[in-house]
């Protein structure tokens, strides 16, 4: 319980006190997530309104015994078929291609990458600069791609600093090459960990 109300959802970034520090009542807008899910949910045919509510559809419940076909779903909608430009201030679209965006993120994220080096390779822009460059590329960039990428569970966000010093360093997580084949798998070169 928080402020007496139940917590129902652990996500990322999302932390409870920071969401209810702004509002005592949180409704699905205030929520990012929520509002990303319902889209994908209605999306998929996961889910419908009824009455005032949204109920599972059957497809749904078939899927609750296949989470791979399951996920396999979600993922296709939230990363290729929901538009979330909607979701940006200013409703800019995406800029580019998925092709393109997975496979520089492949070579890059081998190892770890800030979203200012993943920036400058896919748009041509200064590391140095990049939120001064086009702060609106850049949200779009991360709304877009970043964003349900690691919803996804195909990227970890790990953010270092606070602040204007905050970076955010971007690695692929052991679903990525799971889920994914391409063009750019055979460059790879093999992480060393320790």
């Amino acid at each position: 319980m928080y402020n007496g109300l139940p917590r129902k959802f652990d996500w990322p970034h999302c932390a409870a006190a920071d969401l209810y520090a702004v509002n005592k009542v949180l409704n699905e807008h205030d929520f990012p997530p929520l509002v990303v899910l319902h889209d994908v949910m209605i999306s998929a045919k996961l889910a419908r309104h009824y009455n005032g509510a949204m109920r599972l559809t059957k497809l749904a419940l078939e899927l609750r015994a296949k989470p791979a076909v399951l996920w396999a779903l979600l993922a296709e909608h939230l990363l290729y078929v929901i538009d979330h430009s909607r979701y940006t201030r200013f409703g800019d679209p995406l800029v580019g291609s998925w092709d393109v965006f997975l496979n520089v993120i492949n070579v890059e994220a081998q190892k770890g990458v800030s979203e200012q080096r993943l920036c400058a390779v896919l748009f041509g822009i200064s590391e140095a600069g990049y939120l001064r460059h086009d702060y609106r590329l850049v949200a779009t960039f991360y709304i877009d791609v970043l964003r349900p990428l690691c919803w996804a569970g195909l990227l970890a966000e790990n953010r270092v600093g606070s602040g204007l010093a905050r970076r955010e360093i971007y690695t692929k997580t052991p679903l990525w090459p799971t889920a994914l084949a391409l063009a750019t798998d055979p460059n790879l070169k093999p992480v060393t960990r320790h």
